[in-house]
């Protein structure tokens, strides 16, 4: 039987709504924090939308938006979710600093997405700490908040109570990975599975933006490799067989691969038993070796020796730090 981690108590995320709000970074935490979800009964978070300004609030694409409350509300959440910005160079409301700096010192979680990281800089939130936005933000942040230590190279960056993402799309990114905090392996790839997305992306914003998308054709080759992949990870697969199995030439093959996913076949490989191995290990009683097995491994030291790289514990270890974190 499944055991969903879940917080002690239902946790209220607050998305901040303002005229000239950015339509999609509003919808994506819409979408992983306010969408109903009936299979996590009355454990998913509590969403609310909150006004920054008075009156009549327009976002991008002639929507006009109906909020719950205004500013107050603040005081309420677990999490804010800053979804952008009206422009990187448009003034933050004061008292909206004050109250974030607020929900901030009693602990509070506050992220940004995209442009919204200069409402947490405005707030003084990230002074002495690293954060991301989007490449096309990262000088003009660099400039103006010289406290802050700009990563022009990262999707999002987790401070603790304080996150920021690059461009709109990392957004999805590190809502996933708050769910995965909150909520456990298993259930943020659930999610994800609902979006139609990675659970986690490797790479960077760089190579997204510097590397051509893949053909339309390719694209669905690659779509049918990755199927086949999931359901024989403990084949023995090279980029021969792998580049045979799309038609494609094996240079070809390589080029697209890493742009698609940022990395090369044998390291995804790889990344994929290990999250396998992640969520048997806690969502299943089976033992090491079964698990090793069932993850795609040659053995249960094959296991133990990859899985120690990536998260500096052991498997036996990682199971009981989760089961004692779920509890």
């Amino acid at each position: 039987m499944t055991t969903l981690r879940q917080p002690a108590a239902r946790h209220r995320v607050i998305a901040l709504a303002y005229d000239g709000l950015c339509t999609f970074e509003f919808g994506v935490a819409v979408e992983i924090f306010g969408l109903p979800r009936p299979e996590m009964g009355d454990n998913w978070y509590d969403f609310t939308v909150a006004a920054v300004d008075a009156g009549e609030l327009r976002a991008t694409g002639g929507i006009r938006v109906i909020v719950d409350g205004g500013p107050e509300l603040l005081s309420e959440a677990n999490t804010i979710v800053v979804p952008g910005w009206r422009g990187a160079e448009k003034p933050v409301p004061p008292a909206l600093c004050a109250a974030l700096h607020e929900a901030w010192q009693r602990g509070c979680r506050i992220i940004s997405i995209c442009s919204g990281v200069f409402v947490l800089a405005a707030a003084g939130l990230l002074n002495g700490r690293k954060a991301t936005t989007h490449w096309r933000y990262t000088e003009l942040l660099r400039e103006n908040y010289p406290a802050i230590v700009v990563l022009d190279d990262a999707l999002y960056y987790d401070e603790g109570n304080v996150m920021t993402s690059a461009g709109s799309a990392a957004g999805i990114d590190l809502c996933l990975h708050v769910v995965r905090k909150d909520f456990g392996i298993e259930i943020a790839n659930s999610v994800a599975r609902r979006l139609v997305v990675q659970p986690h992306r490797d790479g960077s914003q760089t190579q997204q933006l510097t590397r051509p998308v893949a053909r339309t054709r390719e694209s669905r080759q690659l779509g049918q490799l990755f199927d086949y992949l999931h359901q024989q990870l403990g084949d023995n697969h090279t980029v021969t067989s792998l580049a045979q199995r799309t038609g494609m030439s094996e240079r070809t093959f390589l080029r697209r691969f890493q742009e698609t996913t940022g990395t090369t076949p044998a390291r995804w490989i790889l990344r994929e038993r290990l999250l396998r191995a992640e969520s048997l290990l806690t969502q299943s009683r089976m033992g090491i070796e079964l698990i090793a097995r069932n993850s795609g491994f040659a053995n249960a030291a094959s296991l133990r020796h990859h899985f120690h790289q990536q998260h500096g514990i052991s498997p036996v270890a990682y199971r009981k730090k989760i089961s004692v974190t779920a509890k």
